[in-house]
């Protein structure tokens, strides 16, 4: 585990958040959320979600994975994306 996806566990795992595992995934970082959780809601606000979070991160910025899902459906986010990643969009 790289020093920036730790990083962003424990703000996570700090952040407290009711019934959500956070834990490495490779390179990546995996959080499950309950299955009553609607996953387009998490999703869709978790860019300001992490850019809120972002500003207690003082190490240097590397491209980090995000895979969320509740049982029912997955969804991913890339922070700080790679040239590879952007040109798969």
């Amino acid at each position: 585990m790289n020093a920036y996806q730790e990083k962003w566990i424990e703000l996570f795992q700090g952040a407290h958040i009711p019934n959500w595992k956070i834990k490495p995934n490779g390179d990546d970082i995996e959080i499950q959320v309950p299955a009553d959780v609607d996953l387009k809601i998490v999703r869709d606000n978790f860019p300001q979600t992490v850019a809120a979070m972002s500003l207690d991160i003082t190490i240097p910025k590397e491209r980090l994975r995000f895979i969320m899902h509740n049982g029912h459906a997955n969804t991913e986010y890339i922070l700080n994306p790679t040239e590879e990643d952007l040109n798969k969009a």
